[in-house]
């Protein structure tokens, strides 16, 4: 079988939109996945391996946690969904629309302050205080952060750090996490607070500085089989991501491992 391995990003689009542009990929795909904007990358990696190994057509579908979450609760054609919190697993979960019993952890991340990269010298290892302290008056660039996991931490550290009513001005939100590290690889928001696997697939940023774990909560992505999508081969999927290769391939995109429990 030739691969057929895809990712499409559509975000915040209304359900009968959303709908009619998968419904050509829904057809032809053997498992749909919709996954947090932040794993893009490892799972074309992923996506492909596991298409080689068991001869299923993968179609991914990257965006937001909380806009994924959102059109699988009003009957978007997912198997799998991996979300960048638990919080939004919850929210599908309590609904229904979750088989509980195959929920699992499948990888961790780190959050980090990331700026435009300079031309003329590279990012200097520096404390979070010592980096937010030089933000000054530009912007920031973050997911959403009442709604998107990645925005949501942020607003938990910078809180917990004491500088959100310092800098909460300063910040453009996005709709998702990658969407904010275009920003600051554009240059059109000088810094920003991404996950650690964003910043090390886009060559044209730095990493300042780590936000410290216990600056919020831990950074967890959740992955279940969704109730009324194709249960053998999604969950066929989900012990892949849990396995060997797909845990290596995790750690190789700038994650961190974790367990099964959340």
């Amino acid at each position: 079988m030739g691969h057929f391995f895809q990712v499409r990003r559509h975000l915040f689009a209304p359900l009968w939109a959303f709908c009619f542009l998968l419904a050509p990929f829904v057809a032809k795909a053997d498992i749909n996945v919709f996954a947090a904007a932040s794993l893009k990358t490892v799972l074309e990696d992923i996506g492909a391996a596991f298409e080689t190994e068991h001869g299923l057509a993968v179609a991914v579908t990257v965006a937001g946690s909380s806009a994924l979450a959102r059109q699988i609760s009003f009957g978007a054609p997912a198997d799998v969904f991996v979300s960048a919190n638990a919080d939004w697993m919850n929210y599908l979960e309590a609904r229904g629309h979750v088989i509980s019993e195959s929920r699992r952890s499948v990888a961790g991340n780190a959050l980090v302050l990331v700026r435009s990269k300079a031309k003329d010298a590279n990012a200097a290892d520096a404390t979070i205080e010592t980096a937010l302290s030089g933000v000054g008056d530009a912007r920031i660039a973050v997911a959403l952060v009442d709604a998107v996991p990645a925005g949501i931490y942020a607003k938990q550290a910078l809180k917990s750090l004491g500088y959100w009513k310092r800098l909460s001005p300063n910040l453009v939100q996005t709709d998702n996490v990658r969407a904010a590290l275009t920003l600051v690889a554009l240059g059109e928001a000088p810094w920003g607070i991404v996950y650690a696997s964003d910043a090390l697939v886009e060559p044209r940023v730095d990493v300042v500085a780590v936000f410290p774990e216990n600056s919020h909560s831990q950074i967890v992505y959740p992955a279940a089989t969704i109730v009324g999508g194709k249960p053998n081969e999604a969950r066929d999927f989900l012990q892949f991501l849990a396995g060997e290769q797909a845990q290596q391939s995790f750690l190789e995109n700038g994650f961190t491992a974790i367990g099964d429990d959340e």
